[in-house]
């Protein structure tokens, strides 16, 4: 330095060139993600650190204290506290769509709780984290000097998958910042695999064609994205998932999950089950309750946080003055349940930042995973002719082991003897330094033969990494087939819905909880619905549909009505009551002669928000008839009649087929017939429909199903006989023939009762006339031609698949959801 010297400096351009090496510091080397590993240099140093530690997946957890003081004494000179928090932030599963850090202990909470201190927590990386730094050893980045230069640092991590897009980023630099939202990790694995399978025409491909796969962001936290926006004036919506990941930069909005609940004398409840992403519950809770103070939100008369770790609940209670839809508008107007989250997908390429488009991102993983590929089989490759080159001298010495005992024992030193190999076998100085060091145990003839085998899995190997480096297609196949094994290790179902409209009002079912319940139908006319894991396994079930709470449940009559429950107003079943009766629930609008409601005949889902769907009905009498479930589901109020009977016959069975599937009828006596629902033409209401298979004397359809390619027809009589036949046995015909024979029916086996399409692996529900029942697999029921009998002998047990007292019979076969 010099010392007592002044000197004059312009101040202007001193501050410009000192304030420009600040603002390059913070965003290469502090803000922005890398777009290979979708890390910051303090996340890449964190993982490093744990790495070189031996802390994967399944070691010890060790102290958060002794992680932070590792890192910041071999990589990151700067305060403890940042690394800490930036350790912790990895390791919560509501800011990490895929969290990079298994801890242990308090690491901070949705309702923005920090996490306990270092000394007091523990940590490790997860699974999906050490899929980062996967063959790191192997040659695959770059390293350099550490702060003080005696260390050394990787520039970027391998990244065995794109973590960039998949955990996102955020930060704020100079002039610049970033906010990538997190995507799902299969979506984005097929993606990458549609790129790869056309890499021939990758410059042809655009932003919808990688929307097919990447449906928009997948926020940890869950939510509901609006893939529209409104336009600006008189323009109509804009796709602003589309804008977003065209131009990389957009506004995107991110609604809670709520739906309504029924209370009891007239009240209802919002209950909030999911934030958009960042949202802090407690800040959320603090200004609701504070929009409640000031007036601007009437009708609340409690507000509860009821979550605990089976998932998030906040329980807002209305009065009875107010419409709930109402307030629910008012949250997502005036709190944070509702929010834009700015999309800008700034990184670092080649170290200088960058805008990237989602095609653009993806681009540069597959470059950089090319670039991994290609030196790791590099490295691979160089070992390998390393080792062969070993193995080749030790069998050389093998091939002239007396010849080698020889010279070992006249040379007189170490040096000597290593000459002397290499003048008289033509050894290089490696391989005879490899013989010098080989044990004398290597020279038993079973030690040979293994040299012997790992000379030639070597040679091999050398030959596959040869023609890998020299084909780029296989390093993309192989690229491939990794994305494949990790997208079935580590792929989860979608967190956020995507909601394919512009942002407005959300109708009523929309605020229900997307959910699969079991909705039961017993046979003396009761009706429940019960999520999955609660079933109750009661014996005299007569239907059971698979269904979401945003469903209808059709129900139709034997004297030919219809009606429509909303699937998440029948009552939950519980232990000691068994749902409610039908009738309290439809409204048939005529009894029979003995002052009941007319019989249940069939029931069928309609899928919510599901076009192009049809209603195929069957009678008795053999009758068919094609109904469009949307004409159906505009005129189910009031119970209309949707088939007109003929005299004596009743309506028997219902289902929803997509307009292009086959259906099967099974009579009494034995007979069936296939046929495209083509053949039946779309009717109205009041149609009688058209005749589906002619009828012997005597004779009467007993059931109907819509055939499944790889399905198996069940067939029961009611002596117990049951046999299972290929549905490709049954040949597709036109309609109203006589069909051709299920079954041979005779008075040993009694007539056909039920036919259905099942599954081998499915199971069904045996059920008698005087309420025996039976659950059997289907694989338990002997397969047989069409012509035959069946049998009542359980294959698999050797006993009667349902065995009947004196007088009773089989009655039904219920088809049980697997």
């Amino acid at each position: 330095m010099e010392i007592g010297i002044v000197r004059q400096v312009d101040i202007n351009r001193e501050m410009q060139e000192a304030y420009l090496d600040y603002a390059m510091s913070v965003i290469v080397s502090r803000a922005l993600p890398d777009v290979r590993d979708g890390l910051k240099p303090v996340h890449r140093r964190i993982l490093y650190t744990m790495h070189t530690m031996g802390l994967g997946e399944g070691a010890p957890y060790r102290k958060s204290a002794r992680i932070v003081g590792e890192c910041l004494g071999k990589y990151h000179p700067h305060g403890d506290a940042a690394v800490y928090e930036a350790m912790a932030r990895m390791a919560q599963d509501f800011s990490m769509r895929y969290p990079l850090v298994d801890g242990q202990g308090n690491f901070g909470s949705v309702d923005g709780d920090p996490p306990a201190a270092m000394r007091y927590t523990e940590a490790r990386l997860t699974s999906i984290a050490c899929e980062m730094l996967t063959d790191i050893n192997k040659d695959t980045v770059d390293f350099t000097d550490n702060f003080d230069g005696t260390l050394k640092e990787p520039v970027v991590l391998p990244a065995a998958f794109p973590n960039l897009l998949v955990n996102g980023s955020s930060g704020i630099a100079v002039a610049m910042a970033t906010n990538i939202p997190p995507h799902n990790l299969g979506e984005v694995c097929d993606a990458l695999i549609y790129m790869i399978d056309h890499a021939k025409k990758m410059d042809d491909i655009g932003v919808e064609e990688l929307m097919q796969f990447i449906k928009g962001p997948d926020f940890p936290t869950g939510g509901i994205v609006y893939r529209y926006r409104p336009g600006e004036g008189d323009g109509g919506p804009v796709d602003a998932i589309r804008a977003a990941y065209a131009m990389g930069r957009g506004h995107i909005t991110v609604q809670a999950k709520a739906h309504i609940e029924e209370m009891s004398r007239g009240r209802h409840r919002i209950v909030v089950t999911e934030l958009p992403y960042q949202v802090n519950k407690t800040s959320l809770i603090e200004r609701i309750a504070q929009l409640v103070h000031e007036g601007r939100i009437s009708g609340i008369a409690d507000l509860r946080d009821e979550s605990d770790r089976r998932g998030m609940r906040l329980c807002i209670e209305l009065t009875r003055t107010v419409e709930p839809r109402q307030v629910l508008a008012q949250l997502f107007r005036l709190t944070p349940m509702q929010m834009t989250f700015g999309v800008n997908m700034l990184a670092l390429v080649d170290g200088e930042p960058r805008l990237l488009s989602l095609k653009r991102a993806l681009e540069l993983y597959l470059e950089h995973r090319r670039e991994i590929v290609r030196r790791r089989s590099q490295f691979e490759l160089a070992r390998a002719r390393e080792r062969a080159h070993i193995l080749e001298g030790l069998l050389i010495a093998l091939a002239h082991l007396d010849e080698v005992i020889a010279i070992i024992r006249r040379s007189r030193t170490t040096d000597s003897a290593r000459r002397n190999l290499r003048r008289k076998l033509k050894l290089t100085e490696v391989q005879a330094q490899a013989i010098l060091d080989m044990p004398l145990k290597r020279l038993a003839a079973l030690e040979r033969r293994k040299i012997e085998q790992e000379h030639r899995e070597k040679v091999k190997r050398i030959r596959e990494l040869e023609r890998l480096l020299r084909s780029p297609k296989r390093i993309l196949a192989l690229i491939k087939q990794e994305l494949q094994q990790i997208k079935a290790k580590y792929a989860d179902p979608r967190r956020t819905q995507i909601v394919e409209r512009e942002r407005g009002e959300l109708t009523a079912r929309e605020l229900l909880p997307e959910e699969e319940v079991l909705v039961c139908i017993t046979r003396d006319g009761r009706v429940a619905r019960w999520p999955p894991a609660n079933f109750r396994r009661f014996a005299n079930v007569r239907i059971i549909c698979v269904a979401s709470a945003r469903d209808d449940l059709a129900v139709f009559s034997a004297d030919g009505r219809g009606a429509l429950i909303p699937v998440h107003q029948i009552p939950e079943g519980v232990a000691r009551e068994r749902g409610m009766p039908l009738s309290g629930l439809v409204a048939w609008g005529r009894v029979g002669a003995d002052g009941r409601p007319p019989s249940l005949a069939a029931a069928v889902v309609l899928p919510y928000r599901q076009e192009g769907r049809y209603l195929v009905l069957a009678t008795e009498g053999g009758r068919i008839k094609r109904i469009a479930a949307a004409d159906f589901r505009a005129s189910a109020h009031g119970c209309p009649e949707v088939i007109s009977l003929d005299k004596g016959d009743r309506l028997g069975w219902a289902c929803l087929t997509d307009g292009e599937q086959e259906v099967i009828l099974v009579t009494r006596r034995g007979q069936a017939i296939r046929f495209s629902e083509e053949e039946v033409r779309p009717m109205g209401l009041a149609a009688a429909g058209v005749w589906a298979i002619k009828l012997a004397e005597g004779d009467a359809v007993v059931d109907m199903a819509v055939v499944r390619p790889d399905g198996e027809l069940l067939v029961a009589m009611s002596q117990g006989y049951c046999k299972r036949t290929a549905l490709a046995d049954f040949p597709a015909q036109r309609r109203y023939g006589v069909g051709v024979v299920a079954a041979k029916v005779s008075s040993r086996t009694g007539q056909v009762v039920a036919a259905k399409v099942v599954q081998e692996d499915g199971k069904v529900l045996l059920v008698s006339a005087k309420g025996a029942t039976a659950r059997v697999k289907v694989s338990a029921v002997r397969r047989m031609g069409r012509a035959a009998g069946g049998s009542r002998i359980n294959q698999k047990t050797g006993q009667p698949l349902l065995k009947l007292a004196k007088g009773d019979s089989l009655a039904d076969v219920v088809v049980l959801p697997s």
